[in-house]
């Protein structure tokens, strides 16, 4: 029986490396949830995402959420990426009040040149100190500091509010 209590969207966004860099994005003014904010690629798990391919065992589909990154930084940007990592997870009530789950994940650029889908406006490859001069949707900064500190060889952190 379908429980909407339990009903979420499933979110997997990627921040994208390349040449020491990190890509964020634009959202356009007419999204709902954060319009205008710079963010990072990503978008909602879809059952074709997974349905429509063949299983890899008897039962399950594996990679979704790679799979998922894939498509939706292609989607999104036109770039491909490789080498996908965890960064972290959260939640949140969107505007429409449809709870959301997120997979906060890293990849390396692969190929291709940064072409925007119509959610997007802008794109910029910078920094981390570079991101500060940004409106980054809150937490996101948190997410690349996470993440340059992994790069430089420490542990992967949970991500912590800033006091």
């Amino acid at each position: 029986m379908y429980d909407e209590n339990k009903a979420h969207y499933l979110v997997v966004t990627g921040i994208i490396i390349k040449d020491g860099k990190y890509l964020i994005t634009k959202r356009a003014p007419t999204e709902k949830a954060f319009p205008n904010q710079w963010t990072v690629p990503g978008g909602k798990l879809e059952l074709k995402d997974y349905s429509s391919r063949p299983k890899d065992t008897s039962s399950h589909w594996y990679n979704i959420f790679e799979n998922l990154l894939k498509r939706e930084v292609e989607e999104e940007t036109a770039l491909k990426v490789k080498n996908i990592g965890y960064v972290t997870s959260l939640s949140y009530i969107r505007p429409d009040n449809i709870p959301t789950i997120i997979v906060s994940l890293f990849a390396d650029y692969d190929d291709g040149d940064v072409k925007l889908c119509n959610s997007l406006t802008d794109y910029a490859w910078v920094s981390l100190e570079e991101a500060k001069n940004y409106d980054l949707i809150e937490g996101i900064y948190e997410e690349l500091e996470i993440l340059d500190k992994h790069l430089k060889g420490q542990k992967l952190e949970e991500w912590k509010k800033k006091l």
